[in-house]
């Protein structure tokens, strides 16, 4: 990784981390989903607010590491507004940024969630920045458990 996207991702981990955004809980949610890894112990509860196929609203409460709570405040700042379908092709693009076994020529490309690459050099994280993502993945199916697993 080249030391601006190191440095940038240091910076906008730690921001998200000290000042998550959206973080609270959403009484007129239409799904709720708990995620847990149970390798560190990192849990958050996703709330999306679906109206006609589009995300009117998203946030999280939880505990967890820096990585996981950057990476599930960054992505309740991508998806507002989105629909089902762009947040999937999204969520697509993030479980390949963090877990192809090559990592993509540009993660800029997808704006501030492109730093997240910078977990590729921590495997042990991978999880971590991965359950916020894999909540979504369960929030976004249309049976939507109400708990979902790293392991």
């Amino acid at each position: 990784m080249e030391q601006e996207l190191r440095d940038l991702y240091q910076e906008l981990i730690l921001d998200h981390k000290r000042h998550p955004r959206n973080f609270h809980e959403m009484a007129d949610a239409t799904r709720t989903v708990e995620g847990h890894n149970p390798l560190c112990g990192d849990h958050l509860r996703l709330f999306v607010k679906l109206e006609a196929g589009r995300i009117a609203d998203v946030s999280f409460v939880g505990e967890g590491c820096a990585i996981s709570t950057a990476s599930a405040s960054l992505l309740t700042e991508a998806l507002k507004g989105k629909t089902v379908e762009e947040a999937e092709t999204l969520l697509s693009k993030m479980v390949e940024l963090l877990t192809a076994s090559e990592a993509p020529t540009d993660p800029m490309a997808l704006g501030k969630l492109g730093v997240l690459a910078g977990v590729r050099d921590y495997p042990s994280r991978v999880k971590c920045a991965m359950l916020p993502w894999r909540t979504l993945q369960a929030a976004l199916s249309d049976d939507a458990p109400a708990a979902i697993s790293t392991e």
